[in-house]
């Protein structure tokens, strides 16, 4: 598939991209190779291929899930200015 310039400057519109004609050519001869790359891709016979969530065969290593530290909330709670039942008291921020 190849674009028109004008095509292309449609686009760059729509975009709302100020390409001079230059930079119009440019980016039509970008697309090209863009479209040619996705016809090639597209003419690739997968059939009987499985997808795949990833393209590597990887497992997933996961960790124990434990506790590491130890409750600090009381010590924390105790230097705080001001809590109640266990919550965090603060000015009202907002009217």
């Amino acid at each position: 598939m190849s674009l028109s310039t004008e095509q292309v400057g449609h686009l760059a519109r729509l975009a709302r991209l100020a390409l001079t004609d230059a930079g119009i050519e440019a980016t039509r001869a970008k697309l090209d190779d863009i479209f040619g790359l996705i016809e090639q891709m597209q003419a690739v016979d997968t059939k009987g291929v499985e997808p795949m969530s990833h393209p590597q065969e990887l497992a997933t290593r996961l960790r124990a899930d434990a506790v590491t530290e130890a409750d600090r909330r009381d010590a924390f709670q105790r230097i705080a200015p001001q809590t109640e039942a266990g919550l965090y008291l603060v000015p009202k921020v907002i009217e």
